[in-house]
């Protein structure tokens, strides 16, 4: 279902750092939103989370996590690999807080993506988290530093409070959900929200958010099972496990 294209920790470390705040004010819409669990919420256009882009049209989902370097991007492998047999993306550019045809912060160029071995080597959804790098020719500043950055949790368990944001190919907007995280199977996350189409892959699973900011801790990216899943009101995530935390621990040491 969210395969839409497919070329296209804070791990729990001494010393982690908390959520980093955009630099830049977000505007009057990122203001939280009370919702239903399990039903869609208001677009929230967080400038952490936005839309990759290919051949112009955006395809699936990405959000800036805390890294030294302040350039790190996190989302499903899928959407930069096409797994076994297949090779990386390339001509990928990210929109932070992408909405209505609108990239308030500018396109970002991807490099630089990384998979997990069992991903590139066998399509193993139980490792379809992805992070690559992102870069704005011209521009001196980071990305975490005008975005904010969430941090990054694995081995956190599965039962978590979540809000879940993704771009539907069909929207130019944002879709954005709080529901309750459970376990699917031995490795993979499973949440019930309405409308997750495709192009949502990779959409973080944040808990914990700052109720103005929306920044928090991300736990699961849309992906695993069936590519994020076969039906829109279930989306499934690859559990972060030590994996994911060493694959997140060598694009960090890069700074």
């Amino acid at each position: 279902m969210r395969r839409a294209l497919l070329l296209v920790l804070c791990v729990v470390l001494t010393g982690c750092s908390t959520a980093s705040n955009p630099a830049e004010t977000a505007d009057e819409d990122t203001a939280a939103t009370v919702q239903v669990e399990g039903a869609p919420a208001a677009p929230r256009y967080n400038p952490a989370i936005g839309a990759l882009f290919a051949d112009g049209t955006h395809y699936c989902t990405a959000s800036v996590v805390h890294s030294g370097p302040g350039d790190l991007l996190l989302t499903a492998a899928h959407c930069l690999h096409d797994g076994e047999g297949g090779e990386y993306a390339s001509g990928i550019s990210f929109a932070p807080g992408y909405h209505d045809g609108v990239a308030p912060y500018g396109y970002w160029d991807v490099t630089n993506p990384q998979v997990p071995a069992g991903w590139a080597d066998s399509s193993d959804p139980d490792l379809d988290v992805g992070f690559a790098t992102a870069h704005q020719a011209g521009n001196a500043k980071t990305l975490e530093s005008v975005t904010g950055a969430n941090t990054l949790l694995a081995s956190g368990g599965f039962a978590h409070t979540i809000t879940l944001t993704g771009y539907p190919d069909a929207r130019e907007t944002p879709i954005v959900c709080h529901g309750t995280s459970s376990q699917a199977d031995t490795y993979q996350m499973r949440v019930d929200c309405a409308g997750f189409t495709t192009g949502t892959s990779g959409g973080p699973w944040v808990v914990d958010g700052d109720p103005v900011t929306g920044l928090g801790t991300v736990v699961g990216v849309i992906g695993g099972y069936l590519y994020g899943g076969d039906d829109p009101d279930t989306s499934y995530s690859s559990y972060f496990d030590t994996d994911v935390a060493t694959l997140y621990r060598k694009m960090d040491a890069r700074g």
